[in-house]
C-alpha cells in the first residue's frame, strides 16, 4: 500500500486530483473484498484495483465524471443477472463503494496519506479512518492501538473500529491499511531467492537470515525489507519473532533448521514452515520432542511447507509457500 498513497501524494502534491475509490462493504461471492482501493487520475490512468471486470470499468467512469465535478458519491452494485442494477456478471454478490474526491494542492489529505506512508515502513498496526455523511467523507484521519490522528472529530467507540477487516459502521469507514509484523526468512539459498519476491508482491515483509556473508547479500534480495547475516544458534542477539510475524525455515541443513526451530517454535509466530523431505523432518520432529517440546506445540509448524501441488524448482515452491501463508493470514484452512 505504501506505493499505492506514494502516488496519490504526489499527484496532490503537483496540483492534481484524485478520486479515491474504496470497496467500503461486499457480501457473497465479490471480485475483490472491503477495503480494496482504487485512485483514479484526471489523465485516466488509476492505481490500485477493486476488483477488476465491469465493477472497475463503472467505478472508474463514474470516479471521472466525479472529478470533473469534486464530487464524493457511496453506490452499489449488484452482482446478479437480471436485476436493474446488475453489472453483467454472475459473482453472486453485491459491494458498497465511496468515492471521495481528493483535491489538488490538498495539503490536509497528503499529510493523512503521509502518515499510512510513514507506517507502512514501521511495525505497527494502522488504521485509514474516514467519516461518511450523506454519501461525503467529511473527515479523515488514521488510528492506531495509541490513539487517533488527523480528525477533527474523533469517533466515540474507536476500539470497534480497529478491526483486522474492513468495518463500516455508524457512519465510519475504517480499512485496516498497514498490518504489523514481519516474514522471517532463515536461509539464503535459491528458494529464499524466488520466495521473497512473490512474498513481497502479496504484501508480506521478508526479512532474510543466513550465517553465511556470500547468501546474506542484500544484492541477492532486492525486495527484502532486510538481510541480516549471524549465527542461527543465537537469533534473538538479532531477530525478535512476535505473534505478528511469519517465519519461514530453509536453511542449508538438519542442524541449521533445528537449532531454528528451537528457537521460534514457542514464539506465537502466525504461521511456522519448514522445508524439506518427510525424512529429514521426521527427524528433526523426534529430536524437537526428546528436548522437551510438545506434540501440539510442533503440531502449529507447517512440514513439509507449502501447499501439495507437485511444486518442485525453486519458484515453484515459491509460489506454493506464498499461497498456503496468504490462506493463513486470511483466515482460511487449507
Amino acid at each position: 500500500m505504501r506505493d499505492f498513497f506514494r502516488r496519490i501524494v504526489h499527484a496532490l502534491e503537483a496540483g492534481e486530483p484524485v478520486e479515491l475509490v474504496t470497496v467500503a462493504a461486499a457480501s457473497g461471492s465479490t471480485p475483490r473484498g472491503a477495503g480494496a482501493m482504487m485512485a483514479v487520475f484526471p489523465d485516466g490512468s488509476i492505481a490500485g484495483t477493486i476488483g477488476g471486470g465491469n465493477v472497475e470499468y463503472e467505478c472508474q467512469r463514474r470516479a471521472g465524471e466525479l472529478l470533473k465535478r469534486g464530487g464524493d458519491d457511496l453506490a452499489d452494485f449488484r452482482f446478479v443477472q437480471g436485476d436493474a442494477a446488475d453489472l453483467g456478471m454472475v459473482c453472486g454478490g453485491d459491494v458498497t463503494v465511496q468515492f471521495q474526491h481528493l483535491p489538488g494542492g490538498d495539503s490536509r489529505s497528503a499529510a493523512v496519506l503521509r502518515d499510512l506512508i510513514g507506517a507502512a515502513g514501521g511495525d505497527r498496526n494502522t488504521w485509514f479512518l474516514r467519516r461518511i455523511q450523506g454519501g461525503r467523507v467529511t473527515d479523515m484521519g488514521t488510528a492506531d492501538r495509541d490513539g487517533p490522528r488527523h480528525l477533527a472529530a474523533p469517533p466515540a467507540d474507536l476500539e470497534a473500529l480497529l478491526k483486522e477487516e474492513t468495518v463500516f459502521h455508524d457512519g465510519w469507514l475504517s480499512v485496516p491499511a498497514v498490518k504489523a509484523g514481519r516474514t522471517y526468512i532463515f536461509g539464503g539459498g535459491h528458494v529464499s531467492r524466488a520466495l521473497v519476491p512473490v512474498l513481497a508482491a502479496v504484501g508480506f515483509r521478508p526479512v532474510v537470515f543466513d550465517d553465511r556473508p556470500e547468501f546474506a547479500d542484500p544484492a541477492l534480495f532486492p525486495r527484502a525489507e532486510d538481510v541480516l547475516c549471524g549465527d542461527f544458534t543465537r537469533l534473538t542477539e538479532q531477530v525478535t519473532v512476535t505473534a505478528d510475524d511469519y517465519v519461514v525455515v530453509m536453511t542449508r541443513g538438519h542442524q541449521a533448521d533445528y537449532e531454528v526451530l528451537t528457537q521460534v517454535l514457542r514464539s506465537g509466530a502466525k504461521y511456522l514452515g519448514c522445508i524439506g523431505s518427510r525424512r529429514k523432518l521426521a527427524l528433526c520432529r523426534d529430536r524437537l520432542l526428546e528436548d522437551g517440546f510438545t506434540e501440539t506445540e510442533y503440531s502449529r509448524l507447517h512440514a513439509p511447507i507449502g501447499l501439495a501441488i507437485g511444486a518442485q524448482t525453486p519458484e515453484e515452491i515459491a509460489v506454493s509457500v506464498a499461497a498456503e501463508m496468504i490462506a493463513v493470514r486470511a483466515g482460511v484452512r487449507p
